[in-house]
């Protein structure tokens, strides 16, 4: 009874589908077209360079959210749409992983119906999934009113949030969960792994790949392209930062985003916040 059943394979997207961000993916137009100011620019210089080397705590990631939701409130949806539809191939394409782009293919190809599951805003999520044809994105959602963000968010998925998404959507369609697969880069995706028959670590950070190995499960390592973790150059200072300033809030309830931000109060302090602009230079 259970083979008669569809098949899911669900999958985070930040630095499991693609090597970064797709809030700092998408940043660096939302600057041009003058979403994020460059003084946020300069507040978050550090931020995409802390997430991509050791992430942070899903405890910081809430702390920043409502700060996040209040940054975005007013922006246009539209425009936000316009920008990404417009700049995915040249901002976003080069930054997928290959092996991820070919497992997708390969789970479609078997018949199995392919979910990105994100914590980041759906608005940034779909046009991603567009480009590699996947029809079903599950993402965190916020509040539109006379066509721009309100800065509620509706839904958060985050933690035991995500796994319940992925509970919910399961039953809705009928999948049996033990048939299932799941992949994702973060430990704070392990209350979803934990439901599926087939939890793959991709790229996983480091609590995540203890438990992975505590668990038996299966550990990938995705590596073309390389994954974006170089420290922020002189020119990005202005620009990558700004990339996340403004973009993260987007993505208000993002594993990046509210990683990301929450490294601007540790890198407020002089010392720190010191060695981090040498490195940047």
């Amino acid at each position: 009874m259970s083979s008669a059943q569809p098949v899911a394979a669900f999958f985070d997207l930040d630095k499991t589908i693609i090597a970064t961000s797709s809030a700092f993916a998408f940043g660096k137009e939302f600057l041009h077209n003058g979403l994020i100011s460059r003084q946020k620019a300069w507040d978050l210089t550090l931020t995409k360079a802390q997430y991509m080397l050791v992430g942070q705590s899903s405890e910081k990631m809430d702390s920043t959210r409502d700060t996040l939701a209040n940054m975005v409130t007013g922006w246009p949806v539209q425009e936000i749409q316009r920008i990404t539809t417009e700049t995915m191939r040249s901002v976003v394409t080069p930054a997928i992983y290959a092996e991820a782009r070919e497992l997708i293919d390969t789970h479609k190809t078997q018949g199995h119906d392919v979910i990105i599951i994100s914590a980041s805003a759906r608005i940034l999520v779909e046009p991603i999934a567009r480009e590699l044809g996947v029809d079903t994105v599950v993402a965190t959602e916020m509040a539109v009113k006379g066509g721009r963000l309100t800065g509620e968010i509706t839904r958060y998925l985050k933690g035991a949030a995500k796994a319940d998404a992925v509970r919910q959507f399961a039953a809705d369609h009928g999948y049996d969960l033990d048939q299932c697969y799941a992949y994702s880069d973060s430990a704070t995706d392990i209350p979803m792994l934990e439901l599926v028959g087939n939890p793959v670590a991709v790229n996983p950070d480091r609590a995540l790949k203890k438990h992975a190995l505590a668990n038996g499960w299966q550990t990938r390592t995705f590596k073309n392209p390389e994954p974006l973790i170089q420290m922020p150059n002189a020119r990005e200072v202005g620009i990558g930062a700004g990339v996340i300033a403004g973009v993260t809030a987007l993505a208000v309830a993002g594993v990046f985003i509210a990683r990301a931000v929450s490294g601007k109060s540790s890198g407020k302090s002089s010392g720190k916040s010191g060695e981090d602009k040498r490195r940047s230079a």
